[in-house]
């Protein structure tokens, strides 16, 4: 056990106890909850280290764990759900999720996609000893993961904050989705490109002045994005 604590809340116990004891042979410790409410209150005793959350719960849903994960730190999510459509898998990012498994799915597949949210969001691009990056109104830290922009912290995830500082370190330089799905995402699984777009609208509503007409995250038409310092 390395002591990496997560929170399986899933309401179907076929489902939930197939997730728990692959993660739990995959070294993690686990705790297995059925409903939302529930899952609020093992999350308010002690955040985990990462949340694989069904959207459709008893009680209170997926979206409501969501939001109130969000509201207290930037503990990552891994969203489970029946639901195909594009639009539902935009509306979880867009609300805070980190990756978005659909039922029916691998056991193998969802350890390995864990195993690739943490490294993300403890490793991330950046690290100590490099040093912070200031473009204007935008200091970017990459020891602390601190973001001030106008002089005002920003509250970014983990892979907000990586997407920002591989697009800061490399100005002017244009990515395309898959290149920033391949550098910040890094899964060999396929993920739906759209995630980038949901990630660069968020960026933008934290560090621009005016998300509309944005000042360093630019869009180039047709091929993708770059860092404009």
């Amino acid at each position: 056990m390395d002591g990496t604590t997560i929170l399986v809340v899933e309401d179907e116990p076929s489902i939930g106890e197939v997730v728990t004891l692959y993660l739990k042979r995959a070294g993690y410790q686990v705790t297995a909850v059925r409903d939302g409410e529930a899952a609020l209150a093992a999350l308010a005793r002690r955040l985990p280290d990462l949340v694989v959350l069904d959207l459709m719960l008893p009680k209170v849903d997926g979206h409501e764990i969501t939001r109130w994960v969000r509201q207290h730190g930037d503990t990552p999510i891994i969203m489970l759900t029946a639901r195909r459509d594009e639009a539902d898998r935009i509306a979880g990012l867009e609300m805070g999720a980190d990756d978005y498994v659909v039922k029916p799915f691998s056991p193998q597949e969802l350890v390995s996609r864990v195993r690739a949210v943490l490294r993300r969001t403890r490793g991330g691009v950046g690290g100590r000893g490099e040093s912070p990056l200031v473009y204007a109104n935008l200091h970017i830290d990459p020891g602390t993961r601190l973001v001030v922009a106008a002089g005002k912290e920003c509250d970014l995830t983990a892979k907000e904050f990586d997407l920002l500082y591989l697009l800061a370190r490399h100005p002017r330089q244009v990515f395309t989705r898959d290149q920033l799905l391949d550098r910040v995402w890094g899964l060999t699984e396929y993920i739906d490109p759209s995630t980038v777009t949901v990630h660069i609208r968020r960026l933008r509503e934290k560090i621009e002045p005016d998300p509309a007409n944005p000042l360093h995250i630019l869009t180039v038409w047709g091929v993708g994005y770059r860092f404009e310092p």
